[in-house]
Order: structure tokens, then C-alpha cells, then sequence
């Protein structure tokens, strides 16, 4: 590789926490020792950049952390960084320690605020999606969301055990505010009755009829899987209205909620993560710019943060369509 465009480095982690973040952390580390790049974690997110909460990292300061979920660099929403004098304060600081590019680990906020950094100072940014929601466009996985979709799965195999046992409807909420994406995969792996997610337009009407489907088909229980960001009504508003229409049903809901963002990442995600934090790095050292690294196709591809921002990945219809066969 020809010459580096930088000597000086600085990682951070931010937005909400997903496994697997360690493992690009130490990646990011690793790599910049590797190619003689000084490297600085930064505790906080953006506000350990204002309130000069900087750490100077090198290969052992990242040991035994890849099978570790969460962040040891640590997480926040920062308000401050919204402000122009909360950049300045960051940049000044950046400055103070001769940081030539920002590798940001985390979602759309994070890219959001690296991408005004960028713009207002000069400082080179580079993206890792970093989030259980896989929301992110221009990467075909983003960090955490394998082992978010395999708790969310373990977690409603062990509920269809206590469903079937007691001949009961369990409504599951799992996470995902604007996307559907754990609840399709993990509603269609564990063989749910109805999976209802914010990209497609939802009826009570159906999910009732559904029901009635499974009432003649011989079922004696079911499984409904819910995204948080239902539009149709929440959990509970669901339950409370299908036990309504069918007054015999013994209904319980169940609300996966931050268990799916913790726990030790999986395979998939590791190695995701573990290139996506090498890519970070050479794409600096390359010149790249205001991009995210992702994988499409299994090859690592670099996209324009605001897209990465403006755009998202599209739900497969064609899982909705399985979803809604193999529920029969």
C-alpha cells in the first residue's frame, strides 16, 4: 500500500450499543498499529471528543474483547454535539492531538454527526454500521444484527415451548422503532402465525382472519411477532383487541426488548465487524472521505454517508410472502 493520507487516528463508539462493536474497535486498533498509524480511542461517543476524553490504544489495549458484547469505549447520545460550539470544543480537541481522521462506529446519528463534522472542520471521517436494526443502506449487514435476529429466534422458541404447553397466544415485541427486519426474519424462523412490521401496511382485519385460518387448520397455539414500530398499535393494544374478537383465547405478551442489543457476538458478526474495522482504516489511508464501509455481496464497499443517511435497506417481499405460506 502507497503512502498513508493520515499518521493519527481517533475511533469512537456511538448511538445505541450493538455486539460486535468491540470486535471493530479492536480491528480498527490492530490495523492501525499494523500500518504504524497512532490510534486514540475516544470514551463516550462525541462527547468524550468535547470533553477531551481521549486514550491512546495499541494492540493489547484491545485484547479479549472480541467475544465481548456492548462497548469498552463506551456509548452516549451527545446534545452537546448538536451544537457549533460543541464542534468547535471537539475539533479544537482533535486538533490538540493531531488527529487527521475519525473512524465513527455506530448508526444513522452517528453518520449524521460525523458527516456535519466533516463539513464544518475538514477532519476525515470514515462510517461502520454499527446497529442490531440493519437499517443502514450500503451494507447487506450491519453490526449486531445477526446476533440481535439469533437472541430475538432463541428467545420465541423458548415462549412457543410454554405457547404449545398451555395452548396459548403470545404476542412478541422485538426491537426494531423504523425497521421490520428482526421481526421478519426472526417471526419466519420460528414459524409465527402473523408477523406484523412497519414497511407494510397492517389491518386488524387480517391479523383476526389469520387466526381464524390457524383455528381451522387444527392450531392450538400461536406466535405473533411485533416490531416495536408497528403502526397498526402497540403490543398491547393488539392483544387487548384480539381478545375482544376471540374472548376464549388465553393471550400473554411478551417484550423482548435490550436483551437482543447485549450479549457475545456472534460468528457472523465478529468477522463482519473485524473487516468492516479494517476496512475503516485502509479506506483513510486511502484518501476516502465522508463513507461508510459495508459489505455488499461479500466484498467491502465504501458509500457516501448521506446516502448511507437518506436511504435504507428494503425489507425482501419475498420473505413476507414464505412467512405468510409457511404460517399455514
Amino acid at each position: 500500500m502507497k503512502e498513508s493520507a493520515v499518521k493519527k487516528i481517533a475511533v469512537l463508539t456511538s448511538g445505541g450499543d450493538s455486539p460486535g462493536m468491540n470486535a471493530a474497535l479492536r480491528a480498527v486498533v490492530r490495523t492501525a498499529n499494523y500500518y504504524n498509524i497512532e490510534c486514540y480511542g475516544v470514551r463516550e461517543g462525541y462527547n468524550g471528543l468535547i470533553h477531551d476524553d481521549f486514550l491512546k490504544m495499541g494492540p493489547r489495549s484491545v485484547k479479549n474483547i472480541i467475544n465481548q458484547g456492548g462497548t469498552i469505549l463506551k456509548s452516549a447520545r451527545s446534545q452537546e454535539f448538536r451544537t457549533k460550539e460543541g464542534r468547535q470544543k471537539a475539533y479544537e480537541n482533535c486538533v490538540k492531538y493531531g488527529i487527521e481522521g475519525l473512524v465513527c462506529i455506530g448508526g444513522d446519528g452517528t453518520f449524521t454527526g460525523a458527516k456535519v463534522f466533516n463539513e464544518e472542520f475538514g477532519i476525515r471521517v470514515i462510517g461502520v454500521p454499527g446497529t442490531i436494526d440493519n437499517d443502514i443502506f450500503g451494507t447487506d449487514n450491519t453490526i449486531g444484527y445477526d446476533t440481535a435476529l439469533n437472541t430475538a429466534m432463541d428467545a420465541i422458541d423458548k415462549i412457543r415451548d410454554t405457547a404449545t404447553s398451555h395452548n396459548r397466544v403470545f404476542f412478541v415485541e422485538v426491537m426494531g422503532r423504523d425497521a421490520g427486519f428482526i421481526a421478519l426474519n426472526s417471526g419466519l424462523a420460528t414459524g409465527a402465525l402473523d408477523i406484523l412490521i412497519p414497511e407494510k401496511k397492517d389491518s386488524i382485519d387480517e391479523l383476526f382472519a389469520n387466526f381464524r385460518t390457524a383455528e381451522k387448520s387444527g392450531k392450538s397455539s400461536s406466535i405473533v411477532v411485533v416490531a416495536e414500530g408497528e403502526k397498526l398499535a402497540n403490543v398491547y393494544e393488539l392483544a387487548e383487541k384480539t381478545k375482544v374478537a376471540f374472548p376464549d383465547y388465553d393471550i400473554r405478551v411478551a417484550i423482548l426488548g435490550h436483551m437482543q442489543r447485549g450479549g457475545s457476538p456472534s460468528c457472523a458478526d465478529r468477522v463482519l465487524a473485524s473487516r468492516l474495522g479494517y476496512g475503516a482504516v485502509t479506506g483513510l489511508m486511502e484518501g476516502q472521505n465522508n463513507v461508510m464501509a459495508g459489505m455488499r455481496s461479500n466484498d467491502l464497499v465504501y458509500t457516501p454517508i448521506e446516502e448511507a443517511i437518506k436511504k435504507h435497506n428494503e425489507i425482501n417481499k419475498d420473505l413476507l410472502l414464505i412467512s405468510e405460506i409457511l404460517a399455514i
